[in-house]
């Protein structure tokens, strides 16, 4: 069992007639993920990538069963896209797009809560969410790491890739990037949460970085609520105060939001907090073991 996304997942792709939804959809194809359509209501009608391409979310849902979709369309038009899966009803919706501005982002979230929450909102600015061996939405690549029983939840998408990687050996249930903007549609909790309701997850791994306070909310819901051991990797140890650190949601305000405020916050509950993601990678290794 995978959080989320499954071998019984079907996929479109909206936006898939674009430059980055045809390479994406064409990847996750070649790893034999079950896309079944794309969405663009100026192409509807026609075949890309050997795939139907209709005009709204609601109708490839309708013809193809699709219960997840993942969102390539530029920044300018990726409220809309997303507003239109809210109404469809779509289980899940993967927004890589990045530099989605946060009011948009914040409007389409709190349309997502106005409708019950019917759908889930992972991204924007992230890699999506990889089941190894069952499916994959979005841009992680699909053979760097094997199927196991490890959770993985990070900020960062490099990052995400690389602990992949580095326990590619013991392997993971799901890989779930939620991006680093200051607005996203999943958290740190929301994940965390997710993978204690999992049977097959024994252990977690999460990543965070500099910036808000999202990994003391965090280290606050593992207290309470979460009884699967936990290693966790906090990015930014070198980052000077005041400056934006690659992600719009990374950056350090006084002696708020700092690498060792997080770090200190995630131990004190009893998370096993690595230096650098090499270290995190054999602390989980250890606790596997």
């Amino acid at each position: 069992m995978a959080i989320w996304l499954t071998e019984n997942s079907k996929i479109i792709v909206q936006g898939m007639t674009g430059g980055e939804g045809t390479k994406h959809t064409r990847r996750m194809l070649a790893a034999g993920v079950n896309v079944v359509g794309g969405v663009n209501a100026r192409k509807a009608g026609v075949t890309h990538e050997g795939l139907p391409v209709f005009g709204t979310v609601k109708e490839a849902m309708e013809q193809t069963g699709a219960d997840v979709s993942v969102v390539f369309v530029p920044p300018a038009h990726t409220k809309a896209a997303v507003r239109e899966a809210i109404d469809a009803e779509i289980p899940l919706c993967v927004v890589i797009t990045e530099g989605v501005p946060v009011h948009d982002t914040t409007e389409f979230w709190a349309y997502a809560v106005s409708k019950g929450n019917k759908t889930r909102i992972i991204g924007p600015n992230c890699p999506g969410i990889a089941s190894p061996g069952a499916s994959n939405a979005g841009i992680i690549p699909a053979d760097i790491t094997t199927k196991g029983r490890v959770g993985l939840v990070s900020k960062s998408g490099t990052l995400t890739y690389q602990l992949m990687y580095e326990l590619r050996d013991i392997g993971f249930s799901t890989c779930v990037g939620i991006g680093g903007d200051p607005v996203i549609g999943t958290t740190h909790i929301d994940a965390l949460q997710a993978f204690q309701d999992d049977p097959e997850t024994d252990a977690i791994v999460m990543i965070g970085e500099i910036g808000g306070d999202a990994e003391e909310r965090a280290a606050a819901y593992i207290d309470e609520h979460v009884t699967k051991p936990v290693v966790a990797y906090v990015a930014g140890f070198t980052a000077p105060e005041g400056k934006t650190m690659g992600h719009a949601g990374a950056i350090v305000s006084g002696s708020a939001g700092t690498a060792q405020a997080k770090k200190e916050a995630l131990e004190k509950v009893g998370v096993r907090v690595g230096r650098t993601p090499s270290e995190t990678a054999r602390l989980m290794r250890e606790l596997m073991s």
